[in-house]
């Protein structure tokens, strides 16, 4: 790709959309003033205006002026949006990622009308500090461009491969699984305040305990329980609190929450 196909245009800058902005121009390799963000309240976008990125309240314009089309809109907006820049997406000029939750490529190609390539996103909203968990699927035959979203969301965190039959899952565990994630964070916090620590020093130390759990899987490859292990010695305090909180449903809840996110996210877009 060169020239103007090098642009990225993000159709709906809002929270992912921004996320996603703020990634790309955090990463160092994409300059502001290769992306333009579209909302339908372009005054909402001058924050963005004011550090160098182009912004508009008009879609056709930003997909004419880039080449890889980031959609990052709600399920119910996605039909309109489709229809707005259908006549604009070029199969030799444009790629199509979407972030939209429950919508397949199939039915995007469909609405597009063309052989424009689409592929399926799911990022997190870490992603705007370059530690978002991205699941990325495509076609068979868009191998080229698959490859090209697994370089652009590589700069922003971590990214798999995974079939389109796993997106929905992956948006709950993913996506819904940032707020997941803090909510345990916050009651941690909560904990700590309640057993003395000021509310600053506590949620720092749980956010630093919890970053620390995460590094040491990620990075060390053992099953969470092998490092369980480590810090439960017979009648000690850890599995005496890891036990109350089994009592109380802790890991049914979380599991439960991830199961109900998923069948609410296969339902968002209408089939």
């Amino acid at each position: 790709m060169n020239g103007v196909t090098k642009n990225i245009a993000i159709i709906g800058c809002g929270n992912i959309g921004g996320s996603i902005a703020n990634g790309l121009v955090a990463s160092g390799e994409i300059k502001p003033d290769s992306v333009y963000l579209t909302k339908r309240n372009g005054k909402s976008l001058d924050k963005f205006s004011e550090r160098g990125f182009k912004t508009t309240s008009d879609n056709v314009e930003a997909v004419k002026n880039a080449g890889i089309i980031i959609i990052a809109v709600t399920p119910q907006q996605l039909d309109e949006i489709l229809f707005q820049i259908k006549e604009n997406l070029d199969p030799l000029k444009h790629i199509v990622m979407s972030v939209v939750s429950g919508a397949t490529i199939d039915q995007m190609r469909s609405k597009i009308g063309n052989d424009t390539p689409v592929i399926r996103v799911m990022p997190n909203t870490a992603i705007a500090i370059q530690e978002s968990m991205t699941c990325i699927s495509a076609n068979p035959e868009n191998k080229n461009e698959l490859k090209l979203a697994v370089e652009i969301f590589d700069k922003l965190g971590k990214t798999v491969v995974i079939h389109e039959d796993l997106m929905v899952p992956a948006t709950a565990l993913c996506a819904c699984g940032i707020a997941f994630f803090m909510r345990a964070i916050r009651a941690a916090s909560q904990g700590g305040i309640e057993i003395g620590f000021h509310a600053e020093d506590a949620l720092f130390m749980a956010a630093q305990t919890a970053k620390g759990a995460a590094a040491m899987i990620i990075e060390g490859g053992n099953h969470p329980e092998r490092e369980v292990d480590k810090v439960t010695t017979p009648q000690g305090c850890t599995i005496a609190g890891l036990n109350q909180m089994e009592h109380s449903g802790f890991s049914s809840s979380l599991i439960k929450g991830i199961v109900t996110s998923a069948q609410k996210a296969d339902t968002l877009y209408s089939k």
